[in-house]
């Protein structure tokens, strides 16, 4: 797993990776694009929502939706992503810390439209899952959701069948979302697969 020395050296080349494994249909990323593209519309059917995006990277995502005149508030454990993700927004709260550990306090003082988490929350375990979106809800405005994007599975058998097909690239230590398994602690939750190893789940408050 990387820790956050790992993420500040592949900080300046992260987007460009990413969409490499995008265009190539190949896993983690394959759909990378059409999920971000999914919660940015949806985020967007209100108007100038408070949005906290958990491991926000290089802002990809929450870049496009502050110029939307989104208020963001976000937390990464990587102080060059933070960096880079800063200068595209300036007048965002952004702030470090590690979220296996929790939010930071200032985050816990808001409430939000809107809490995104794209392709982050796999650094937890299955249990670290539940509790930290079980925190995550309590922070939701009325009539809020969470948006998950992130390499994510109907059945424990998908994930095995696309492990098996990755076989070397398969990273060991990232735990992926097994819906059918999260379901029993969130039995309203909503998800789409948008391609053969990746999704978007929706908890909402």
């Amino acid at each position: 797993m990387l820790d956050n020395k790992g993420f500040d050296l592949w900080a300046d080349g992260y987007d460009k990776t990413v969409g490499i494994s995008d265009e190539e249909n190949s896993y983690p990323f394959a759909g990378y694009k059409e999920i971000l593209g999914m919660i940015y519309k949806k985020v967007l059917e209100r108007e100038k929502p408070t949005i906290l995006d958990i491991g926000f990277g290089t802002g990809t995502l929450t870049t496009k939706l502050y110029e939307k005149g989104c208020e963001i508030y976000g937390q990464d454990f990587s102080e060059r992503m933070i960096e880079l993700a800063q200068k595209k927004m300036p007048n965002a709260h952004l702030y470090q810390g590690d979220f296996s550990k929790g939010l930071v306090k200032p985050l816990l003082q808001h409430t939000y439209d809107f809490i995104i988490a794209t392709y982050s929350l796999h650094h937890l375990s299955d249990d670290a899952k539940i509790q930290f979106i079980q925190l995550l809800k309590k922070l939701l405005k009325e009539n809020g959701s969470i948006f998950i994007g992130d390499v994510a599975f109907q059945t424990r058998a998908d994930l095995e069948k696309c492990q098996r097909e990755v076989m070397d690239e398969w990273d060991e230590d990232e735990i992926y979302f097994v819906i059918d398994e999260l379901k029993k602690a969130f039995p309203k939750m909503e998800f789409t697969q948008v391609s053969y190893c990746a999704g978007v789940l929706v908890i909402k408050r």
